[in-house]
């Protein structure tokens, strides 16, 4: 009997690897930050040899701009895998010269004043329901017995709906996973 590796070559076409689009997204995001570092180190040193030029450093300087050349060809070839949408304000902000963190305040800014219009119009709407049932039950005590009794079991038919929609064959619960 032969034993058999269990290492998986990227050569071998049996081995199976189960990426995920959320794995394959994080790599190409990393694989970028990583050219856009080794770019900002090229340009750095192109910096450097720039500042300081004499006939010697031609040929680091012809190397380094033939590096900085590739790297920009790989960060093309990597920014044509990984889709990143960037709201055009805040690039207008980076234009601008202002920190592109203050869209990001002012958008949350917006979401908490719209919440909190929202959980306004909400309040009052369970006022006014609290208030018409009030009102209803002074008028007509037996209908809004009946109400509540057809809401209580419908409530408590929703809720067991639900858990059994949650429970696995084996009784154990679903779990949404995070993203």
């Amino acid at each position: 009997m032969a034993s058999q590796s269990t290492d998986a070559s990227p050569m071998d076409s049996s081995a199976t690897t189960t990426a995920t689009p959320i794995d394959d997204h994080k790599q190409n995001l990393t694989q970028i930050i990583s050219s856009i570092q080794k770019t900002l180190g090229t340009l750095h040193q192109l910096y450097l040899t720039v500042s300081s030029y004499n006939v010697a450093a031609q040929l680091p300087l012809l190397q380094r701009m033939n590096n900085l050349v590739l790297e920009l060809d790989n960060m093309t070839r990597l920014a044509d895998k990984c889709n990143i949408q960037v709201p055009m304000e805040v690039l207008n902000l980076i234009d601008d010269g202002k920190n592109p963190d203050e869209f990001t305040r002012d958008m949350l800014n917006n979401c908490i004043a719209q919440n909190q219009i929202t959980k306004g119009k909400t309040d009052s709407f369970k006022s006014m329901r609290k208030h018409l049932l009030e009102e209803l039950e002074q008028t007509f005590p037996d209908e809004v017995e009946t109400y509540r009794e057809i809401r209580t079991a419908s409530a408590a038919e929703t809720k067991r709906y639900v858990q059994a929609q949650s429970m696995l064959p084996n009784g154990d619960v679903k779990v949404k996973p995070e993203l």
